[in-house]
């Protein structure tokens, strides 16, 4: 049996479905053990690794040449499950680095590890079955873990929301607890995009009494609220890590609300004044721009208003 077919059998003993189980899963599981062909298991490491450095070292050790553009195949259907069973922790280094960081990375938890050194020995089974007894703890605890590092936003009624660390979710809190208050008081927030879960918070009620129905596959924007008294529906944009609502972003945000009711307000959001200097040149005419350090202030790129929607 090759080193290949010992590791599928292995993660299939671990309770792993067949897509966890396959070729590339066993590839992606060798290299996050670091374990070479002619090495034992209880030569098994866990060294923390990118999911680039993980496919070279399967080109390298193994022969298998993954193309660059299976690298989002890697992360979602087979890292990201093996992350989800608590066999694989993220960023064990720094818990709330951010995701779209090069610095992103994976390891094999050394509960896992311990576990998996056994293989191929008298004690294998009786060290697997007592890592899946445990399991259930420890994807408790790591669960309780993430929980800890989640950023938490306050809405303005009050209920809470906790949006995943890092990434631009900093900027969407503030946007939600300190642009809200001051320039949409009474505001209902019908949409939060969180960097790690699109559909954070979702009103679909309220959306389909505007007449808006939402594509799952449009790019929403990273903020809604409705201003029910004056009828607005202000599109937000938190502008930390991407460009703000320049023209191209405003013709696509009109056509994805086209149907609404309510009259569009479109709105850039940065972290600080000094970020949105860079971008002063492409934000777009008939829009807003808010500045988290400066949070009492906007600045109206609009001419013949300060504050409201454009007839589309």
């Amino acid at each position: 049996m090759t080193r290949t077919e010992e590791a599928r059998k292995l993660l299939a003993e671990l309770g792993f479905d067949a897509e966890r189980s396959n070729e590339r899963s066993a590839h992606v599981f060798l290299a996050l053990l670091r374990l070479k062909q002619g090495s034992t298991w209880a030569g098994s490491s866990n060294p923390m690794l990118g999911t680039r450095a993980i496919m070279d070292w399967i080109r390298d050790e193994y022969g298998v040449e993954y193309a660059a553009n299976t690298r989002e195949t890697v992360r979602r259907f087979t890292l990201h499950q093996f992350v989800e069973a608590g066999m694989v922790e993220e960023n064990a280094d720094k818990p709330d680095r951010p995701v779209n960081s090069p610095k992103w990375n994976y390891r094999i938890t050394d509960a896992a590890l311990a576990a998996i050194q056994t293989y191929g020995t008298d004690v294998w089974e009786s060290a697997r079955d007592q890592y899946l007894e445990d399991q259930p703890g420890l994807v408790a605890a790591y669960a309780k873990a993430r929980e800890l590092d989640l950023i938490p936003v306050t809405m303005p009624g009050g209920e809470q929301v906790a949006l995943s660390p890092g990434g631009q979710n900093v900027l969407v809190r503030d946007m939600v607890e300190d642009f809200c208050p001051r320039f949409t008081p009474g505001g209902e927030v019908l949409y939060i995009g969180d960097a790690s879960d699109k559909w954070a918070h979702h009103d679909a009620d309220v959306f389909a009494e505007l007449g808006v129905t939402v594509d799952a596959h449009g790019k929403m924007p990273d903020l809604v609220v409705y201003l029910r008294d004056k009828n607005w529906l202000f599109l937000m944009e938190a502008c930390s890590s991407h460009g703000p609502v320049d023209a191209k972003r405003y013709r696509e945000l009109s056509e994805l609300f086209k149907d609404c009711t309510a009259g569009l307000v479109f709105v850039s959001c940065f972290p600080t004044r000094a970020i949105m200097r860079k971008y002063l040149a492409s934000i777009a005419w008939e829009s807003e721009a808010w500045c988290a350090d400066s949070p009492s202030q906007m600045m109206h790129f609009n001419g013949s208003r300060f504050l409201g929607p454009y007839e589309q």
